[in-house]
């Protein structure tokens, strides 16, 4: 394999400042390709890119802001390898990445995997926090964290790959975000391309660093999902409801708890201590157990949230998907 990075960037010279001095130390022999996409930023990583060009086979392309998704295509259309790597900027990679990827290809090739993610001990407590939530299998986050088939994986963009064939078949990423990375994958497995997850292929992810941003992404996240059932009903899961039946559960409990029918609401708080001891046990620290509990909650209200008022716009109101959310579009 020919293999080339493909990183948009939007506004975010430090962060890729630290992924490309991670993929400096990829203990792979032989060379690859770094293509780095700069996607409309009004603070550029020009400067960054060019401390690396003596150290890395790298290229950097300036573009008006269209979306990661299109960065992502952008990219690939530019890039010479024969098979594409796509991460996030706000990634930092192991030495042994790279060469975990190529392991798991010479083994047993696949047109696109996907790769778990974990925390570095230089995260912020909140980063520990939200990685946990979002990889936890006693959370949603249990697909990222190996819950779901490994034959049948629906890689997420921020540490994914894909073969040039698979790409130029599939035209690569569409406008919707987020929700880009499987709208992706379920156009392959139509094309009949097949997908993997690589679970020693991961990658340490900073992902959002305050409650707010981390809010916005999930909202977000909920939003994509009954878009995506809509275009694709044959892949939709009666797990895409979770969050949202957890709302439900949380007023139902409180609601019986006020005429003192309690069952419910202790089953929920067990459910919470048993996270809280999770995250204490990963992490050896008691701060971040209840940081956990903090993020989990934020994850299941703003997922479940955006789940709910998305179904309703689309099924009850029976608006379009880009009039009824263009915040999800990118044009």
């Amino acid at each position: 394999m020919n293999y080339s990075f493909i990183i948009p960037v939007y506004n975010r010279p430090d962060e890729i400042d630290e992924l490309l001095e991670s993929l400096i130390t990829q203990n792979f022999n032989q060379s690859f390709e770094v293509v780095v996409v700069e996607d409309g930023s009004t603070i550029t990583c020009k400067h960054i890119i060019e401390k690396y060009t003596n150290k890395l086979d790298i290229s950097y392309f300036f573009k008006p802001n269209s979306g990661p998704g299109d960065s992502r295509n952008f990219g690939m259309k530019h890039a010479k390898g024969d098979y594409f790597i796509i991460l996030d900027s706000d990634c930092i990679i192991p030495s042994q990445y790279l060469s975990e990827v190529d392991k798991c290809l010479a083994t047993e090739f696949v047109d696109c995997f996907g790769g778990p993610d974990a925390a570095l001990d230089s995260f912020s407590d909140i980063q520990k926090a939200i990685n946990i939530t979002m990889t936890s299998f006693m959370t949603t986050g249990g697909i990222r964290g190996g819950s779901e088939k490994l034959s049948k994986f629906q890689p997420r963009s921020f540490n994914m790959g894909i073969s040039k064939k698979a790409f130029v078949a599939s035209n690569g990423f569409g406008k919707i975000h987020p929700g880009e990375d499987p709208d992706l994958t379920i156009r392959l497995w139509k094309l009949g391309f097949e997908t993997r997850l690589f679970p020693e292929a991961f990658v340490y992810h900073k992902r959002r660093i305050d409650w707010k941003k981390f809010y916005t992404q999930v909202n977000k996240f909920g939003k994509a999902r009954p878009i995506l059932n809509q275009r694709y009903p044959e892949f939709t899961k009666i797990t895409y409801w979770f969050p949202t039946l957890f709302l439900v559960y949380i007023v139902i409990s409180v609601f019986l708890l006020l005429i003192n029918i309690k069952t419910l609401f202790f089953i929920g708080v067990l459910y919470f201590v048993l996270l809280f001891f999770q995250a204490v046990y990963k992490e050896h620290k008691i701060k971040i157990g209840f940081l956990t509990i903090i993020s989990t909650l934020i994850q299941f209200y703003g997922y479940g949230i955006g789940f709910l008022i998305s179904s309703f716009k689309l099924k009850v109101l029976k608006q379009k998907p880009e009039i009824a959310m263009p915040e999800m579009f990118f044009k």
